[in-house]
């Protein structure tokens, strides 16, 4: 009899094990389908890349020279200490933050803000962790290879700027590309990463897809760790384009060094020559050091250094020639003569207005710093006549001053290839204020309309841009500080790159802009212009024989008459050119809270015009420049030539 055991039941074990088993092969069998042919490639290329990395050269900025090929701005090798994220997958970087900033003498805090700012970014190749390493810190990399096989050392350019803050408002400066930047599309259309350095202000701005070169890599084999065991290959970095400006160095130190010499040491002086639009100078004080933003910043002092820079009451990093808007004081009343005969409001036969010592309009009286009778146009150019212009003002009406303002682009940007100019403020905006608070505009408002103090508040840049261009017969150029791009690589190369000159943003913009003054008007507004220099009046302290400069002072209350005083004091003007009737050259100053403009504004243009006539004459300028600084207030009284009226600026915000 055969016995069968049933209680062991081992054909049904054995069944659900062969049954266990072929269900494993075959999900393991879709598994490697899936792994090795549907997702095959990603895979290969994740292994590729961990076996294989690129690392990237960063490419030098491209070098910017003045007109006469001096360098300003280049760049130097440094080697900054490089983190690669890539081999820290899963490791919180936090716990880094320690030893690397005591071991290379890091600031704590800003390291571990840095890598906190770069934990919430994607992933990317590297974070700096340090940059311009002493060879110490670079001894202390290779030292800790096996500890910390993710460090590595890169040579690097580093921006350089001018010492001294020469040109910083012109240059500008580089820095990284901020996390709020790479959100704008305009960043993102660039493929900029974090830790990309880019232009943030002045021409490194302006121009940075052209300064920006194009990085290259090397292609290295690593190991599991990271650490590099061979090179593949080396693509080398193509620099930046070369850019000449059209600063002359000459210029420029002069303009500097008058701003440093001034009274208060605060203000602008822009030269530019009229026949082209091309800048030769732009200074603004007080200035700052670029360097801080491309090799301090990132550290304490340096952030320290910003900081005080951004509490600087006298606002070094404002540029202002675009970025300060003033009142024009008595520079205004060069467009105002040349409109009221372009309007028929006098005529070069009947220009005469009364002077009257001011002006009665209703219970105000708005005073003449001078009695000056029944002065021609020339004439109430000569001795700025503020009575002629307030009544010239009145028969202009608003709206021709309105007209002026449209007719010499005062009501618009200059169109200069700098970021954040600021438009100027016309009388238009100051009535659109008065109209929301359902305040009307009156005849007192139309005269102070008409001399510069009250309803208008210009750019330095703008009021140049308008009387150089009316020097030269009505042609107002663009003002501009690029000459050249020149081109990288030889034409017909692969790797050959285009240059160009300046081209205005705006292509619908004419350059010129020409406003047809007929040239008798335009004769006599010279004419006056040349007799404030040449004939006794409010700029004749800087008369140069047979180099005439034909020009105007203005003086431009900042609060009212008997306040005036220190930093309340007025602002002092001139713009000029020379020689006045075949321009080649024109300038504008305006030195802050000093007082008279034929006593600071003027002189200081004067001396800036000495380097120009050494430089181009080739001998000693005629007749010295007896003209003292001085810090008083040497306003002139009744009865003297005057460029300023007494006025309450009234509230416009």
């Amino acid at each position: 009899m055969k016995f069968e055991d049933s209680s062991q039941n081992l054909r049904m074990r054995l069944w659900f094990v062969q049954s266990a088993v072929v269900l494993m092969l075959a999900l393991l069998g879709v598994r490697l389908y899936y792994l090795q042919l549907v997702r095959g490639q990603h895979y290969a290329e994740i292994a590729q890349n961990q076996r294989i990395r690129l690392l990237p050269i960063v490419a030098p900025r491209g070098v910017i020279f003045d007109r006469d090929g001096h360098p300003l701005v280049d760049s130097r090798p440094i080697y900054n200490v490089i983190l690669s994220r890539e081999d820290l997958r899963g490791q919180n970087l936090g716990s880094l933050v320690k030893p690397f900033a005591e071991a290379l003498a890091v600031d704590f805090d800003i390291l571990r803000e840095r890598f906190e700012q770069i934990g919430s970014q994607p992933a990317f190749e590297s974070v700096l962790v340090k940059q311009d390493a002493t060879p110490g810190d670079i001894a202390w990399v290779e030292a800790h290879e096996l500890e910390f096989p993710e460090l590595r050392v890169e040579q690097q350019p580093q921006r350089r700027y001018p010492p001294d803050g020469l040109l910083a408002h012109v240059l500008g400066y580089v820095g990284e590309v901020g996390a709020e930047q790479l959100k704008q599309q305009v960043y993102k259309d660039k493929n900029l990463k974090p830790g990309d350095v880019i232009g943030q202000s002045g021409l490194e701005q302006f121009y940075d897809d052209y300064l920006r070169g194009r990085d290259g890599y090397r292609k290295v084999i690593v190991d599991s760790r990271g650490r590099i065991q061979d090179e593949i290959e080396t693509v080398q970095p193509q620099p930046g384009h070369d850019l000449v400006t059209t600063i002359d160095l000459d210029l420029q130190l002069a303009a500097e060094q008058q701003l440093r010499d001034s009274a208060t040491k605060r203000g602008v002086i822009v030269v530019v020559n009229p026949n082209d639009g091309e800048l030769l100078a732009v200074a603004s004080a007080p200035t700052f050091d670029p360097n801080l933003f491309s090799q301090r910043i990132g550290t304490k002092e340096g952030r320290a250094e910003y900081m005080a820079l951004l509490n600087d009451p006298d606002k070094p990093l404002i540029n202002r020639a675009i970025q300060s808007r003033y009142p024009p004081g008595s520079t205004w009343k060069i467009p105002m003569a040349i409109a009221g005969l372009e309007q028929g409001a006098i005529t070069l036969q009947h220009s005469n207005l009364v002077c009257g010592s001011g002006i009665q309009i209703g219970n105000k009286f708005t005073r003449c710093m001078g009695s000056h009778g029944s002065p021609d146009v020339g004439t109430a150019i000569v001795h700025s006549c503020d009575g002629y212009f307030y009544r010239l003002g009145l028969k202009m009406k608003l709206e021709g001053i309105n007209a002026m303002t449209e007719e010499f682009d005062l009501n618009k940007r200059t169109g200069i290839d700098l970021p954040n100019e600021v438009t100027s403020r016309t009388p238009v905006e100051f009535k659109a204020i008065l109209d929301r608070r359902q305040q009307e505009w009156k005849d007192i408002d139309t005269v102070f309309a008409s001399f510069g103090q009250v309803y208008e508040e210009m750019t330095p840049l703008s009021m140049l841009r308008t009387v150089s261009g009316i020097g030269i017969g009505g042609k107002l150029y663009i003002p501009h500080l690029l000459k050249e791009v020149r081109p990288v690589g030889a034409a017909g190369e692969a790797e050959y790159r285009a240059g160009r000159g300046f081209q205005s943003t705006d292509p619908a913009r004419p350059n010129p802009k020409v406003v047809p003054i007929p040239g008798d008007i335009h004769r006599a507004v010279v004419d006056g212009m040349w007799g404030v220099v040449n004939k006794g009046g409010t700029g004749k302290g800087i008369r140069m024989v047979g180099f005439d400069i034909a020009g105007k002072t203005g003086t431009a209350q900042v609060v009212g008459l008997g306040k005036d005083i220190g930093k309340n004091k007025d602002h002092s003007w001139f713009v000029s050119y020379a020689p006045a009737y075949k321009p080649e050259i024109a300038l504008i100053a305006l030195i802050e809270n000093s007082g008279f403009g034929g006593h600071h504004a003027a002189p200081a243009v004067r001396r800036v015009y000495d380097v120009y006539y050494r430089k181009t004459r080739k001998e000693e300028p005629p007749g010295a420049l007896p003209v003292a600084k001085s810090t008083g207030d040497r306003r002139p009284k009744t009865g003297v030539s005057s460029d300023s009226a007494s006025v309450v600026r009234v509230a416009t915000n």
